[in-house]
C-alpha cells in the first residue's frame, strides 16, 4: 500500500486563533481555575500536529528534561483522556531525565474531528491513530541513535500501541501498556442497525455536560483531586470536550482488538502490561516477549490512582525506562530470538 503524505508541524499561530469550526483541532488550552499546580503543564511545554493522508490532524504536546535525555517517552491515552489528562505524569517522567510526548487520539481532545458534534466520540477505524503514531516518531520525534524509545498506551490506548508495534512497525525498544483493555465482541447488528450512519449516536447517547461524572465519580480513580482533572480541563476548554462513543467507535475499537488477538506473534518489542484486562491479559500469553504486572485494587486509571497504587505503577513505569524490567525478564534476549 503506498504511504499516505505526511503533514508534521507546529502550529503555534493555528492555537492563538482558536478552532474555526466544530472539528477543527484545538491546541493551547486554558489553566482550570482552582486546579493545583501540579497538574500544569510542564515547564516548556510545546504543542504540534501531525497529520495523515485526509484523516483530520491529530494533536500532540511535548517538553523535555534540560539534560541529554536518558529516554524519549510517547504516551496515547485512552477513550474520554486528553494529552492535559497526563501532565502530572509527564512532570514525573521528565524529573526522570525523559523527553515525553503525549499523542492526542484521532477525534479526541484537541484533535481534528471527523463529525460533529465535537463531544461526540467518532473515529472510522484505529489505522489513523496508528499510522499517526508510527509517523510522529519516525518523522516529527526522530530519536537519535542510541536513545531509548518507549511508548505507554492507556486502556484502549494499548490497542493503537501493540497494533503499531506489529511487524517492527514502530520504533520502539519496550512497550508499556497500562490498564489494557480489549473490546468485547459487540452483539450481532440489526437488521436497522446495519442501515445506521457510523457516526450515529447509541440509543441512550447524552452530549457532554458539567453533570457528568468525574474519574473518581465513575470509578477509574480512588484519588478525589487526582479523579477531577480531565473534567476540570474540559470544562475550562469546551473544545476538548468529549461524551460517549459513537456506533462507529465502538465497532472500530471491536475491529482492532480482533485483528490484535488474531495475530500476536507479529509483536516483537518487550511488553510490560500493568494490571491488564482479562482479554489483553491472555493476549499477552500469546507474545513471546510480553509478562504481567499485577496492581490488585487499583482503578482503570492507575496514572490518576492515589498514591498507594499510583507509586508502584510509576515505579513499574521507571523500571521500564531504566531497562530494569526488560533485563530481569530477559525480554530483550526474546525479542533477539523473534527476529531471527
Amino acid at each position: 500500500m503506498v504511504r499516505a503524505p505526511l503533514i508534521a508541524a507546529l502550529m503555534l499561530s493555528l492555537a492563538a486563533c482558536g478552532p474555526r469550526d466544530a472539528r477543527e483541532p484545538f491546541a493551547e488550552s486554558r489553566l482550570p481555575p482552582a486546579l493545583s499546580s501540579r497538574f500544569f503543564p510542564p515547564e516548556g511545554w510545546a504543542w504540534g500536529f501531525v497529520g495523515v493522508g485526509t484523516s483530520p490532524v491529530q494533536r500532540y504536546g511535548v517538553a523535555s528534561t534540560p539534560r541529554v535525555p536518558r529516554a524519549v517517552v510517547v504516551i496515547v491515552p485512552g477513550y474520554g483522556e486528553t494529552a492535559e489528562t497526563w501532565f502530572e505524569t509527564a512532570s514525573d517522567l521528565i524529573e526522570e531525565g525523559c523527553t515525553v510526548w503525549v499523542l492526542d487520539r484521532a477525534g479526541q481532545g484537541g484533535s481534528g474531528r471527523y463529525a460533529t458534534p465535537r463531544d461526540l466520540g467518532f473515529t472510522p477505524s484505529f489505522d489513523p491513530d496508528v499510522a499517526a503514531l508510527r509517523e510522529l516518531l519516525r518523522v516529527v520525534v526522530k530519536p537519535p541513535p542510541g536513545t531509548r524509545v518507549v511508548v505507554i498506551g492507556h486502556a484502549d490506548g494499548a490497542v493503537v500501541a501493540l497494533a503499531a508495534a506489529r511487524a517492527n512497525g514502530l520504533r520502539a525498544d519496550a512497550l508499556i501498556v497500562s490498564s489494557a483493555k480489549l473490546a468485547a465482541p459487540l452483539p450481532a447488528a440489526g437488521f436497522l442497525a446495519a442501515f445506521r450512519r457510523p457516526d450515529a449516536r447509541p440509543l441512550g447517547w447524552k452530549p457532554w455536560s458539567k453533570d457528568l461524572a468525574d474519574d473518581r465519580r465513575a470509578g477509574r480513580t480512588h484519588d478525589a483531586f487526582r479523579g477531577e482533572v480531565t473534567k476540570a480541563w474540559m470544562t475550562a476548554n469546551p473544545d476538548l470536550r468529549l461524551a460517549g462513543p459513537s456506533l462507529g467507535w465502538n465497532k472500530a475499537y471491536e475491529t482492532a482488538s480482533r485483528s490484535l488477538e488474531s495475530s500476536p506473534g507479529q509483536i516483537t518489542a518487550p511488553v510490560v502490561m500493568i494490571a491488564p484486562d482479562s482479554r489483553a491479559a491472555a493476549l499477552c500469553a500469546r507474545i513471546r516477549t510480553c509478562r504481567v504486572v499485577p496492581l490488585a485494587g487499583a482503578g482503570e486509571s492507575p496514572h490518576l490512582e492515589a498514591d498507594r497504587w499510583r507509586k508502584p505503577w510509576l515505579s513499574s513505569v521507571i523500571g521500564v525506562l531504566k531497562d530494569e524490567a526488560a533485563r530481569s525478564n530477559g525480554l530483550h534476549e526474546l525479542s533477539e530470538k523473534t527476529k531471527d
